[in-house]
């Protein structure tokens, strides 16, 4: 008996943590974990600084917004441009404009010269680069682990996200108090470096790399046609459109609930952030080693990630609240990473940047939308209000996709679309006889 728990244990911890053997993704794994945390000490400084100069849920929705409307504008357009390109070489341009980005918040922030204004604009050009970042970034990973590795691989890196998501508040919120907002930014500039040396460490001969598209008018329509095509890939954009839109305004709502509904302070927001990274964590290991995502298990994603965002609105007291975002962030990262593999999977190899792009639109570029609506209601409602109606969206895009996506969905999809070319193919069988 217990040679056969052992056994299933291992089994459990190889299925788990199988992508992590691949060398080159390891080291963009270890780079993330490490960029990611800058990134969310400047989330919630940049949340907190917002709050400090103008004391506005909106403004707030404002900001936020910004970050992401050039997403939903160019988005398309990144994808292309990720389609045309070497993902690696496009990440080396895209990691380096962030971090000169955020060196220029962190300079103006010391030097007690930053406006809202100033806000702005640096959210405007980080969401540009965002915009091009995103479907390279995603799509780079199926280059680096192939197509069997690839539901795993995603699963670990939404993971290392949502643990980030707990390092870098709880490390902004100490930070804040003891010195300032300024230095979030200045880490979160050095945090990139970590990335940029890690892409520089692949071995290029190890990689699958998808054959860039040749320039050509059309490819922009080209790609929102073959989405439109598909029921599959159309109903899961929509129903990520709809838990983009609402459903994923932590940054808006919680920042909010923390200061107006439990009167806490920047370590309050933090906790709030770091209780939703530590269930997404949670929820991210204990899916990692799941070989089968069907449609089925997405609807009823979709449906508990509702429900839970509805049980934090109405959390008498922070403690609860706390305990409620951890259900959220399991919840949350299940869907995020079913809807992101089930799309990789389903498109063929030279769409898949503009799909991938198509979801960042769905799921990011929403956010200018959603991001003033739930501002407002925060502001002129309330926090729970807010939060209230970002789980009833949630709710409504699992019965969408309940009416809408059949359940016959495998992760090893048979249509000819997705067959490996014979270069991957080779690679693969070299891999297995390693």
């Amino acid at each position: 008996m217990v040679k056969r728990i052992s056994s299933s244990l291992q089994k459990v911890r190889h299925n788990t943590f199988s992508s992590l053997k691949v060398r080159n993704y390891r080291l963009y794994f270890i780079g993330q974990s490490i960029s990611l945390s800058g990134t969310w000490m400047q989330t919630i400084g940049q949340a907190w600084l917002v709050l400090k100069l103008t004391n506005s849920g909106t403004a707030l929705g404002l900001v936020t917004a910004l970050q992401f409307l050039p997403v939903l504008i160019f988005g398309a357009m990144g994808g292309v441009i990720a389609d045309r390109t070497s993902k690696r070489k496009l990440l080396y341009f895209t990691q380096s404009s962030a971090a000169v980005l955020a060196l220029i918040l962190a300079i103006l922030v010391a030097s007690h010269t930053i406006q809202l204004w100033m806000l702005y604009i640096l959210a405007t050009l980080l969401g540009l680069v965002n915009a091009v970042d995103n479907p390279a970034r995603r799509t780079f990973v199926l280059e680096m682990v192939g197509s069997q590795q690839l539901g795993n691989a995603i699963t670990l890196f939404s993971t290392t996200f949502n643990l980030s998501r707990i390092i870098g508040p709880a490390i902004a919120g100490a930070v804040i108090a003891a010195a300032g907002l300024a230095p979030c930014f200045f880490i979160n500039a050095v945090s990139f470096i970590a990335v940029l040396v890690c892409l520089f460490m692949m071995r290029s001969e190890e990689l699958y790399p998808v054959e860039p598209v040749k320039r050509a008018k059309g490819q922009l329509r080209e790609g929102l046609k073959y989405v439109g095509s598909s029921p599959l890939l159309r109903n899961f954009l929509i129903m990520m459109a709809i838990v983009g839109t609402l459903t994923y305004e932590f940054q808006v709502n919680l920042p909010l609930i923390a200061k107006y509904t439990f009167h806490s302070n920047a370590n309050g927001f933090a906790l709030l952030n770091s209780a939703l990274g530590l269930g997404a964590v949670l929820g991210g290991l204990a899916s990692a080693s799941r070989k089968k995502m069907t449609t089925a298990s997405l609807v009823f994603t979709t449906f508990a990630f509702g429900v839970s965002v509805i049980l934090a609105a109405i959390s008498p007291s922070l403690r609860i609240a706390l305990l409620a975002m951890i259900i959220v962030g399991v919840f949350s990262i299940r869907f995020g990473a079913t809807g992101e593999t089930m799309l990789q999977l389903e498109s063929a190899p030279n769409m898949r940047s503009r799909v991938m792009s198509l979801w960042s639109v769905a799921f990011l570029g929403s956010t200018p939308i959603g991001g003033p609506i739930v501002g407002w209601i925060g502001e002129y409602a309330s926090p729970r209000w807010s939060l209230t109606v970002s789980g009833l969206a949630a709710i409504a895009a699992g019965f969408y996709g309940f009416l809408t996506l059949s359940d016959k969905y495998q992760n090893k999809s048979s249509s000819k679309k997705n067959e490996a070319t014979p270069v991957t193919i080779e690679k693969e069988k070299a891999k297995e006889m390693i």
